[in-house]
């Protein structure tokens, strides 16, 4: 049970012979028409690998990936100007309430003098009436007598 082992096989075991394949090209039909070629123009080189327990492993040799070019990067981060502008909004609308409580305390002050305006003309029109009716010939006219009281008594 506790034989060693190398590569999870026990030490006695003996690896089977590996056949290896190389791919051969086919040759091409010939057609009356001419068919537009679909595979690459050069079969892929097959490349074999002996593992170190013995094993060879056979497959196409793979191109390495290209990795895409590196976009520049912006001097300063989206995020960083999604902020600026979240400020410059926050200051116009602050700039714009001032404006409107600014606005709404002058219009308050104007009605409050157009309320004074408004008591001051009509109390001069009550006045001028009150004290120009004995001048003209129009109006109630009382005329008072000589009156005598004698002993809490009044005649008249």
């Amino acid at each position: 049970m506790n034989e060693p082992t190398t590569y999870g096989r026990p030490a006695g075991h003996t690896t089977a012979a590996v056949e290896v394949h190389h791919p051969t090209p086919l040759t091409p039909v010939q057609h009356a028409a001419r068919l537009m070629p679909m595979q690459p123009g050069t079969i892929p080189s097959v490349t074999s690998i002996v593992l170190p327990d013995g094993r060879v492993v056979t497959g196409y040799t793979l191109e390495p990936a290209k990795p895409e070019p590196v976009v520049a990067k912006p001097a300063v981060s989206r995020a960083a100007v999604n902020v600026a502008l979240g400020g410059v909004g926050f200051l116009a609308v602050c700039g714009g309430l001032v404006l409107l409580t600014t606005f709404i305390a002058a219009l308050a002050a104007l009605v409050h003098q157009l309320i004074i305006l408004a008591a001051v003309i009509f109390g001069g029109w009550v006045a001028v009436q009150v004290f120009s009716a004995s001048g003209r010939g129009g109006g109630t006219t009382v005329n008072i007598r000589k009156a005598v009281i004698k002993r809490n008594k009044f005649y008249g």
